[in-house]
């Protein structure tokens, strides 16, 4: 146990039993002296004293503050959120090469199977099929079909053209849809590489009959997708949003929908619980979700696996392969997730 390399692993508000199986749990405890390792938090001067031999620390959300000039060994942090801890000062971790991890491609499986299923359920009407069946106002056949369309041979737009656009791209081969994609943080080319049309938000916004929104908030996307923007998306499209309600003016999203100029199927929402007055609830032509895409059982423990195969790699003095690293380009860049607790009402 002397001789292995000492993590801090401290990964509340997720719980060791819902990120990690027994077999990383297995493998982490065979790579490293683990210190801590419990759902509760780490107690701030247990923190402190193990900090100094530390080589690598998991955890949620940074919050022990200014403290790593005494990590003299820390290689990497790893977060377990799913965002990139802002409270951490990146330049230092820059500068002294400490690799900052986030999980977030751990959830691009989960989200882009969601948003594929969330899509076709707006396009054929599934869920508005579903609620008139059970009011005894179904109708059959043709006449139940009357406003539904396919996903085949759509021309789909990504806003965000990150892990969860190109598991979603996969997904979307058999519907032999044509593919644009707007991100300011790639260039064109990259993009074109992916077998995608790399394009102005304005364009993607005019011409796309699907559009998923799976930009990451940042500092400059606060509310992108202002109502002059969505004013310019097609008549009768399906909107699906799956980043973050960051990036959309949610007041003017819903004043379109209820005016019926789009349909809409999204997973996240600008308050949480959604006030049960908000008008959204009452878009027949919307399908809303509890923020529930990215919490399934195995998805979750994907976040074991990619984090236990990373931490092999820096121990071993490798670079990480699965897991997104902070860029020096980026850091400043990326907004914190605050999502307003509603209080229902």
């Amino acid at each position: 146990m002397a001789d292995k390399p000492v993590v801090i692993v401290d990964p509340h508000f997720r719980s060791m039993d819902e990120i990690f199986t027994a077999q990383d749990r297995a493998r982490l405890y065979e790579i490293a002296a683990v210190v801590w390792g419990k759902d509760e938090p780490m107690p701030d001067d247990a923190f402190l004293r193990a900090l100094p031999e530390a080589e690598a620390i998991i955890c949620a959300m940074w919050r022990y503050g200014d403290v790593l000039p005494r990590a003299k060994k820390l290689r990497a942090i790893f977060s377990v959120e799913g965002a990139f801890p802002l409270d951490l000062d990146h330049e230092y971790c820059f500068n002294q090469r400490i690799r900052v991890l986030s999980i977030a491609p751990t959830f691009a499986r989960q989200v882009a199977e969601m948003s594929l299923g969330m899509a076709i359920s707006a396009c054929r009407e599934i869920s508005l099929g579903d609620r008139a069946f059970r009011d005894g106002t179904e109708k059959y056949l043709h006449a139940g079909n009357v406003g539904t369309f396919m996903l085949y041979d759509k021309s789909v737009g990504f806003i965000g053209y990150g892990s969860i656009a190109r598991e979603l791209q996969r997904l979307l081969t058999p519907f032999k849809v044509s593919l644009a994609a707007y991100d300011p943080w790639l260039t064109d080319s990259f993009i074109r590489s992916q077998g995608v049309r790399p394009t102005t938000l304005e364009d993607l916004l005019e011409t796309s009959r699907f559009i998923f929104v799976l930009a990451a908030p940042t500092v400059e996307n606060r509310a992108l997708l202002s109502r002059a923007y969505l004013e310019r998306v097609q008549q009768d499209a399906v909107v699906v949003l799956m980043s973050r309600a960051h990036v959309v003016d949610f007041e003017a999203l819903t004043d379109l929908v209820l005016a019926g100029r789009f349909r809409l199927a999204t997973d996240v929402l600008p308050t949480e619980p959604l006030p049960v007055n908000h008008p959204m609830r009452r878009a027949d032509n919307a399908i809303l979700s509890a923020h529930r895409a990215g919490s399934v059982k195995e998805g979750l423990q994907e976040i074991g696996q990619l984090v236990v195969d990373d931490l092999e790699a820096v121990l071993h003095g490798l670079p990480p392969q699965r897991l997104l690293v902070l860029q020096p380009e980026l850091s400043r860049r990326y907004a914190p997730i605050v999502i307003p607790q509603g209080d229902e009402s």
